[in-house]
């Protein structure tokens, strides 16, 4: 990972309040009323655990990790030989934590919960990157991701080597077909997003030539084409000839995607990155230390 890339994610990274509240409201819901399993183990032992991959993985969510430990145990210590972003091998050993042995317990689950669902997110992403790769498209995400986790996930997006599309309904206008049906048309639907909010990026979905050309005549910032075919991608590339920047969407897929790209469009869109999640496998061990 260069420089920029590090910077950038250290950037991009949610705030720590944030990281404490996704937290919080893990622990809540697992530990409830009192971890009665834990209770087995002596009150003022220590122990020290191991983390483990098991797979080929693109690493994110150390920081939600540590955050569950701490949360339970202020002084525990959390030493990583990898950091957000990097590409692991399977079989590495990640992190040493040691701290009270009823805290590593108790939060190992939902310190696992976040590192499994964000590595995947991130490693899904590099997957896609990788299969682009060498062409001038980008990677997008979407807004289909896990509710309340929609930062976290756009952040392993970002560890992946994919970029952030619009983060919800208020930082960017998106004109699907729902709205220019009541909106009485594109014409009408972009006229009426550039009077009431002129500051943000205005893209339209067409699914046709003729819906192309109108959003074209009327003003957009970008257009999404949605369930082109490669075929008729290149064409509305070759038509647009770069007065606006052109996004694909819709059946997308990691055996799909070079295809797109080579057609020449500046955006691929997938919710596959933060919906389609399958967990890294990890593997946490612990050891009571002698007293």
């Amino acid at each position: 990972m260069t420089a920029s890339h590090v910077a950038a994610l250290a950037k991009a990274l949610p705030s720590a309040a944030q990281i404490r509240a996704d937290v919080e409201r893990a622990l809540a819901e697992d530990i409830g009323t009192g971890d009665a399993t834990a209770d087995l183990l002596p009150a003022e032992g220590r122990a020290t655990a191991t983390l483990t991959c098991r797979e080929d993985a693109v690493l994110c969510g150390t920081a939600w990790f540590d955050a569950c430990f701490r949360q339970l145990d202020p002084n525990v210590s959390i030493t990583w030989t990898a950091a957000d972003g990097d590409r692991i091998p399977a079989g590495i050993r990640l992190a040493e934590i040691r701290g009270q042995a009823r805290a590593l317990v108790t939060a190992e689950r939902s310190a696992l919960n976040f590192l499994q669902l964000l590595s995947a997110t991130a490693t899904v992403t590099g997957r896609y990157v990788d299969a682009i790769a060498g062409t001038r498209t980008r990677l997008l995400d979407t807004r289909k991701t896990i509710p309340g986790l929609r930062m976290a996930q756009k952040y392993a997006v970002l560890c992946g080597g994919g970029v952030n599309h619009r983060v919800g309904l208020f930082d960017a206008l998106l004109v699907k077909e729902n709205h220019i049906a009541a909106a009485g048309g594109i014409a009408a639907a972009v006229r009426a997003g550039r009077e009431k909010h002129p500051g943000l990026l205005l893209e339209v979905e067409v699914e046709n030539q003729s819906e192309l050309e109108q959003a074209l005549a009327a003003g957009v910032d970008r257009v999404m084409l949605d369930n082109y075919t490669p075929e008729q991608l290149a064409e509305a590339v070759r038509f647009v000839d770069g007065r606006v920047s052109l996004e694909v969407s819709g059946n997308v897929e990691i055996d799909t995607i070079r295809a797109i790209a080579e057609t020449g469009v500046d955006y691929i869109s997938s919710g596959a990155l933060t919906k389609h999640v399958r967990a890294i496998d990890l593997s946490l061990r612990l050891q009571m230390d002698a007293n």
